[in-house]
């Protein structure tokens, strides 16, 4: 009988604790995060995010230990059951949730730590091109998702680049860069609208209240910049009609014709 998690070696699982410990935490922490989970049996049933990550354990360890065939062959059959693609080179942490799951798609390289929520449509993919590939191989080309960071619904995550901890993706955001620590980011590219981190759980990424726009900022500051303009023009033409006026203006000569 397997005794431990496959996979745990290289995703801070400590040894001592048996698989259906483990199994437990994945379940518990997906009931805290899903108002709609209302039970253990619920979750275990119902919920293909459960079957799709018990799945990826298990194709991990495959892979790890050289059965990359077969890991690739088993992760494409959860692909089929569950709408959730996870390839088996991937590195995930504990207390992993994705909400919903369909069209989720974790590249070979990605990196996640604990605590990390995805929503549906996601992607954590890479850019590099499609040619060279021998080149490219054992590189690192997905992002990497440090602790209690939460992606919403359609965002994707494009490059080897850090998102780093507790940072929140809003949905269909497009990340080409490192997001900051506890940072918000929306738009497409996505842009950081808030700075300061928030402790309290971001359904789809999205903080509690009201959220800059970033466009709609960007407007305002232009609004603004027009207006101290239109104000410079006004009193260079106040400027302008004042010199004049001050100035003496000779009379040009009159020519009379002569009537002889």
């Amino acid at each position: 009988m397997l005794a431990w998690l496959p996979g745990i070696e290289d995703t801070n699982y400590t040894v001592d604790r048996p698989m259906f410990k483990l199994i437990r935490q994945e379940i518990d922490a997906m009931i805290a995060r899903d108002p709609a989970a209302r039970s253990r049996l619920e979750i275990a049933l119902c919920y293909p995010a459960f079957h799709a990550i018990m799945g990826y354990r298990g194709t991990h360890w495959l892979w790890q230990r050289g059965f990359r065939i077969t890991a690739r062959f088993i992760s494409q059959i959860f692909r089929w059951l569950t709408g959730i693609e996870i390839h088996p080179g991937a590195k995930i942490g504990k207390r992993f949730f994705i909400d919903h799951g369909m069209g989720v798609v974790i590249g070979e390289t990605a990196e996640i730590g604990d605590d990390v929520t995805l929503y549906q449509g996601v992607t954590l993919g890479g850019t590099s091109p499609s040619v060279n590939s021998d080149g490219q191989r054992g590189l690192k080309r997905h992002p990497t998702l440090e602790d209690g960071v939460i992606v919403g619904s359609g965002a994707q995550i494009l490059g080897p680049f850090i998102v780093r901890k507790n940072a929140r993706v809003g949905g269909n955001a497009v990340v080409l860069s490192e997001v900051p620590e506890g940072a918000t980011v929306v738009g497409i590219p996505a842009k950081i609208v808030r700075h300061e981190a928030d402790d309290r759980f971001c359904a789809y990424g999205t903080p509690i209240g009201d959220l800059p726009d970033p466009v709609a900022r960007a407007l305002e500051e232009l609004g603004r910049e027009v207006t101290e303009l239109r104000g410079q023009v006004a009193e260079l033409k106040t400027d302008s009609k004042s010199s004049d006026d001050g100035d003496v203006i000779a009379d040009k000569p009159r020519i009379v014709a002569s009537s002889e």
